[in-house]
């Protein structure tokens, strides 16, 4: 039963319903995840029927959400949109269409957009950066803002498109341009996008890979968003409301019911007063511009299992991905989660329009509290915590709404919450002054720069007092994790005197981006570089890695 509700999805429930009600009168007995059917006569006749005349329900991927779903929940806004999807009636924008509209934009407002390239995706197309400013003496707060890093969450690229018209065209919004300098990229994962499929041409993940860094997606924009420096990040996605584990809650499934969902990270290496500040500042805003206009919203919530038991994780610790990596450097980070994934074009107004809201009220935050920002990052700059290595988040019991869908009707559900944002720390050491590298290590220290990160060497051989991490524990994967065989090691540090090469390279922890390093460094931590294969090791090995805990520098 599982299996037929994981195929053919919750908008089946006639169907549903009817195999259900099979099932009680011992029509179907269940075995497992399977339904064996009693073979008589009759049943064996509407067996075939099933099979011969409904292969669509079980083979083909039909829009999941009902019209009653849409014209209750989810109707679309009266909105006049000129980006290119809306100038058609099918499909969303492709390539060759976003370049037509940013070219026409870059011809018709030269004095307030740049066009440029970061980079090329797999398939050879160059992908977009627009900067945005308008001449003013004021001083000015950096703000990224990125799309399309998955493929099939097409409200992202098209919100921040409007976003873009809107910005140009309307003096209201223009008018944010006199304190803030916006760089956009609207389409991150070019390939993806065309085929309209989540990952890129390599079949990974781009917002798995925001470390490990090993699509040229990820590099080209690792190292744009590096060289721009910027205090506050966007990055727009779309989320699946019909999820398998949905099927299996309520009576006949649930879908998700919130517009949006905040993806704000709980990482306890983003330093308190910036991972405060941003919901206060940004998010509370934001939430407050959702609720004028009717749009639900929740904190970021996926689903998991613990214990054979749906729990739902909220928020994120993971470096992995664009919400926490830009919050470790010390920027005020948010990723947004649109209702979208897996519903075509339905109502894809009210999509575009809750993207280009969020996007426009985290740059009103960031204009109205310019100096605020300034101060705050300062703050945070000069943080002198523990190294967090691992954690673990609060587990608790709490409401969520969602809609039934046999009844089409907001219910609340007590379901037990992983909360990132009340994590608690596991593992954790004295900060380091320093991280020294060992010269051989060139894709460690290749990736610690497309990080961001300022990079010293040493011009002599030098000895200096350090401590050593000593492989206690090993253990590798053997399936593969977007393109590796993950990593899972404990360690013993212990001081020692290490005599270090000429170019060994030295990454001090007194530079905005510091808790990047401890992210990828520390060898236990989820996201590091051990972790991901970058740093291949054994049990019992000394790793290539040492931590300089004297007070002054080298």
């Amino acid at each position: 039963m599982q299996q037929l509700g994981m195929i053919v999805g919750p908008r089946s429930l006639s169907l549903l319903a009817f195999v259900r009600g099979l099932t009680s009168n011992n029509l179907l007995k269940p075995l497992g995840n399977s339904v064996l059917p009693v073979w008589n006569g009759s049943f064996l006749l509407l067996g075939l029927c099933f099979f011969l005349f409904c292969p669509p329900l079980l083979f083909s991927q039909p829009n999941p959400q009902s019209r009653k779903v849409t014209e209750k929940f989810f109707p679309d806004v009266d909105l006049n949109i000129q980006t290119p999807a809306f100038q058609k009636k099918k499909g969303f924008t492709k390539y060759e269409e976003l370049m037509a509209f940013l070219q026409a934009y870059v011809d018709a407002y030269p004095d307030l957009v740049q066009l440029s390239f970061i980079g090329k995706s797999q398939k050879g197309k160059e992908i977009p950066l627009l900067l945005l400013s308008r001449p003013s003496e004021e001083e000015k707060v950096k703000v990224w803002i990125q799309a399309g890093m998955h493929g099939n969450e097409p409200a992202s690229t098209e919100g921040i498109l409007h976003l873009l018209d809107q910005l140009l065209t309307e003096e209201t919004y223009q008018a944010l341009l006199d304190r803030l300098e916006v760089a956009i990229v609207p389409m991150v994962n070019i390939d993806g996008y065309e085929k309209q499929n989540r990952y890129a041409a390599n079949g990974l993940d781009l917002n798995r890979d925001q470390t490990k860094l090993m699509a040229q997606e990820s590099i080209s924009l690792k190292q744009a968003y590096s060289e721009f420096e910027a205090e506050v990040a966007m990055d727009f996605h779309e989320y699946r409301p019909y999820r398998k584990d949905f099927a299996k809650m309520s009576t006949y499934g649930i879908s998700s019911i919130y517009d949006a969902m905040f993806l704000y990270s709980g990482n306890l290496n983003v330093p308190e007063n910036l991972r405060h500040f941003t919901k206060e500042a940004f998010v509370i805003p934001a939430t407050q511009a959702m609720d004028q206009h009717q749009l639900r919203h929740h904190d970021y919530m996926s689903t998991t299992k613990h214990r054979g038991e749906i729990h739902f994780n909220q928020g994120s610790i993971n470096a992995r991905s664009s919400a926490t990596s830009y919050a470790l450097t010390n920027t005020i980070s948010c990723l947004f989660e649109i209702r979208g994934v897996g519903i075509g074009r339905t109502s894809f107004k009210r999509r575009v329009f809750t993207t280009f809201l969020l996007a426009s009220s985290f740059l009103q935050s960031a204009y109205d509290n310019l100096a605020q920002i300034k101060q705050e990052i300062q703050q945070a700059n000069t943080s002198q915590q523990e190294a967090y290595v691992q954690s673990k988040k609060h587990v608790s019991k709490q409401a969520i709404q969602a809609i039934d869908l046999d009844k089409n009707e907001e219910i609340t559900l007590e379901v037990s919450i992983r909360d990132a944002w009340k994590s608690t720390a596991t593992l954790s050491r004295d900060r380091p002054t320093a991280y020294l590298i060992l010269p051989d290590q060139k894709a460690v220290i290749e990736k610690l720069s497309i990080l961001g990160l300022s990079i010293e060497r040493l011009t002599e051989e030098k000895s200096l007092p350090v401590e050593q991490y000593h492989i206690t524990e090993y253990q590798k994967s053997s399936s593969l994790y977007e393109g590796i065989h993950q990593q899972f090691v404990s360690t013993q540090t212990s001081s020692t005197t290490h005599t270090f090469p000429i170019g060994t390279a030295i990454v001090y922890l007194d530079q905005q981006k510091s808790n990047l390093a401890i992210e990828v460094l520390e060898p236990e931590a989820p996201n590091s570089f051990v972790t991901f294969e970058v740093i291949e090791t054994k049990k019992e090995a000394i790793l290539p890695i040492y931590r300089y805990l004297q007070p002054n520098r080298i």
